[in-house]
């Protein structure tokens, strides 16, 4: 298989990206969303129920003022929905919510905010766009769970959502505190008639399970409006975290037996991780740090960068051009925080046909021995790409304006 042909077949991949509207830029290089050595042991200050209350005495965020031509619509969850741990244990249910826009028409999406029902429960919410080819597959996903709404993690968990890495499906971040974002003037994205919008809420228990039912507010212009479109080019990379050599002996240190395991609880979409390989041109090997590489076939200028990786994820970098006189990093985090994974607008990068990208993760298993998550996986096992939350990806994603 080359490696075209395996992101062709990356239909079932299932990946988590966050990249909300931005409207103000930043210096390409460092995020200082989480300052201090990535060697330093990440020990929590206060307790998890401490923190789960500070994010709920967070005001909540500010609207900016309208564009000419701007307007917002609000959608609502159909009904309340209570969270629940979806495997029995835990502290958190990540929860998608079918929206519907009501589009006759095509429309341009130019920022977006979410309305937190309950601040006591929700976490951070994130905004896809579902075509109109996929709404059938989403309402039965709806009806099949009983409660509304259906479980998801890596994505909104619809079939072939992620088969184009040129151009995502996913629109805009939410954390408590964060105001209104907007795109850039005179960009937006495309939203086609008949399509919808999947809410997913991640929902934080340690405060209890109680009733939420929040909403989203979109703005948009319509869809003869002269905006130029903006894409998400996704850059994932294959994943191969051993266990520690002193903690080695669980049945699942065995890669091909990990191999069989996330086969076995995401079918199809559990061969992810070789396919990766296949587009990377990369061995496996394993190691903490992983990246790919990937050549740009069309010209575009970045405007926006995020990472996203999970719980286990230590640090992330994006590079252009890497190893020639035209390098330059374009995202940095020296130490990853899973509930901070917004995107970043950067000054524009302009890139040519034949240039390249590169996306670099670090993992670190002992991660594990610290984080509430893991509360009954303390047992390392050899982590490949997978969509659980103690799975693990590497993900670099760029906001993007292709050349005409």
């Amino acid at each position: 298989m080359t490696a075209r042909s395996a992101r062709r077949v990356l239909v079932s991949a299932a990946v988590a990206l966050v990249v909300p509207f931005a409207a103000a830029c930043m210096d390409a290089g460092d995020d200082g969303r989480r300052a201090g050595d990535p060697g330093a042991l990440l020990t929590p200050t206060k307790p998890p129920e401490v923190e789960a209350q500070e994010l709920a005495a967070v005001p909540k965020g500010k609207l900016l003022p309208l564009r000419e031509g701007e307007q917002r619509m609000t959608l609502t969850m159909p009904e309340t929905y209570t969270p629940s741990a979806p495997y029995g244990s835990g502290t958190d249910d990540y929860r998608c919510f079918l929206l519907d826009p009501q589009l006759d028409q095509d429309v341009w999406l130019t920022g977006s905010n979410v309305l937190p029902g309950n601040p006591d429960v929700v976490h951070h919410v994130i905004l896809f766009k579902l075509s109109p080819d996929d709404v059938k597959a989403a309402e039965a996903k709806d009806a099949a769970s009983g409660d509304p709404g259906w479980t998801c993690f890596g994505g909104t968990g619809i079939a072939g959502e992620f088969g184009d890495l040129d151009d995502a499906n996913w629109l805009a971040a939410w954390a408590p505190g964060g105001d209104e974002t907007k795109t850039r003037d005179d960009y937006g994205v495309r939203l086609e008639a008949g399509s919808r919008i999947v809410m997913q809420v991640h929902y934080n228990l340690l405060k209890g399970a109680a009733p939420d039912q929040s909403a989203t507010q979109l703005r948009w212009m319509p869809g003869s409006t002269d905006l130029t479109a903006l894409h998400t080019f996704l850059m994932p990379a294959p994943v191969e975290l051993p266990c520690r050599a002193d903690h080695s002996d669980g049945p699942l240190c065995d890669r091909d037996a990990a191999a069989i395991d996330v086969k076995k609880r995401f079918g199809a979409a559990g061969n992810t991780n070789t396919l990766l390989h296949f587009l990377c041109g990369t061995e496996i090997e394993p190691s903490e740090t992983t990246t790919c590489t990937r050549p740009i076939n069309r010209g575009m200028t970045i405007l926006g960068v995020a990472g996203h990786m999970h719980l286990l994820g230590r640090k992330i970098t994006i590079e252009v051009n890497p190893g020639t006189d035209r390098e330059k990093t374009i995202l940095r985090i020296p130490v990853w925080d899973f509930d901070d994974q917004g995107s970043k607008p950067v000054d524009p990068v302009h890139l040519d046909p034949g240039d390249t990208v590169r996306v670099t993760c670090q993992h670190q298993q002992w991660l594990r021995d610290k984080l509430p998550a893991f509360e009954t996986q303390r047992e390392d096992r050899y982590v490949m790409w997978a969509e659980g939350s103690t799975d693990e990806m590497c993900l670099g994603m760029l906001s993007v304006a292709y050349d005409s």
